[in-house]
């Protein structure tokens, strides 16, 4: 059982539970909960290698069965402890389930992205927004990175007629282990471009508006890439868990990453900055300022139309990395 005292559940500190600890982006909730000083109360995930929970939250109760975890959360509420947020780290088919599940027991939700598959699923949780008072908050941590912001303010404060190209490229090796997981099931995941770029998407039509034309050339199991004509912008995107793709100047330094976003041929520079950016998402969350479902709205139909769209081949605006 928890060992949680009096005294905290009376101050000001927050309690959580937690969804999907096992994973690996659990860890940056895990540390966001404990840096904003607040209470970890419970935690849930099938899988039971999370001796990470230890360095964070030891205390924390662990269940590996969804019923007796919703059973403990439901004699939280009876016992009169309170449970204001519930962090969800799950597979990305499973958010849609885990966030009604938190909107009914009477908690905010914070969702990892992509906060849901479909854009339907959207204005069903808005239904439910609206009948329980609470909010889900989408980690949209990009937002957030001063390199994402500079950007933001300079075209804000550009020509307001004026139209950017860009060119997106996200190359993150994964090895066999990824097709055989969640990851690689375009049902579960929504496919390479929803896993791996739901969030440029966003930072891009955040910045430079709204989507008006979206051609896929590329459509694999490993890689996609396509063009994306936004308000104030054109953009060339390419997005491979490939290790091959990976230019040979980055195989060289023995990394299997490769970032890169250029406007108008100038280098974005964002690589660094990430380590912090959950911990900066659960400030702004705790002081009301989350990013909502309507917020996510833009990347969520962007990457639906591309996971539903047929490819059509090197024609057109491509991104150089297709001919690779």
């Amino acid at each position: 059982m928890c060992k949680f005292s009096e005294a905290d559940m009376a101050d000001k500190k927050k309690n959580f539970a937690l969804i999907g600890v096992a994973g690996y982006i659990a860890e940056r909730h895990l540390r966001a909960i404990k840096e904003t000083d607040n209470n970890l109360l419970a935690t849930l995930d099938k899988f039971d290698c999370v001796g990470k929970i230890d360095s964070y939250f030891p205390y924390a109760d662990f269940f590996t069965e969804y019923e007796r975890f919703d059973r403990h959360i439901d004699k939280l509420k009876r016992e009169k402890i309170k449970l204001d947020y519930v962090s969800i780290c799950s597979p990305n088919y499973l958010h849609d389930s885990h966030i009604r599940f938190a909107l009914r027991h009477g908690a905010d939700a914070i969702c990892e992205k992509p906060v849901v598959l479909n854009p339907w699923n959207i204005d069903a949780l808005q239904e439910i927004e609206n009948e329980t008072g609470k909010k889900v908050n989408n980690i949209l941590q990009l937002r957030l990175h001063p390199a994402i912001i500079e950007l933001k303010n300079k075209i804000a404060n550009g020509p307001k007629d004026k139209i950017y190209d860009i060119d997106l490229t996200y190359i993150t090796s994964r090895g066999n282990w990824y097709f055989i997981s969640w990851k690689g099931d375009i049902h579960k995941s929504g496919g390479v471009a929803t896993n791996i770029g739901v969030h440029f998407y966003d930072m891009l039509t955040w910045i430079f508006g709204d989507v008006e034309e979206n051609v896929v050339h590329v459509s694999e199991d490993a890689k996609a890439a396509g063009y994306l004509k936004l308000k104030k912008a054109n953009v060339r995107w390419f997005l491979s868990v490939d290790y091959n793709d990976v230019p040979e100047e980055i195989k060289a330094k023995e990394q299997r990453t490769y970032r890169s976003i250029t406007v108008n041929g100038e280098e974005i520079e964002f690589s660094g900055g990430f380590t912090d950016l959950h911990t900066r998402s659960y400030q702004e969350i705790l002081k009301g300022n989350g990013f909502g479902l309507e917020e996510t709205k833009n990347s969520i139909n962007t990457v639906y139309q591309i996971r539903n769209s047929s490819p059509v081949g090197l024609k057109g605006d491509y991104h150089p990395f297709c001919k690779k």
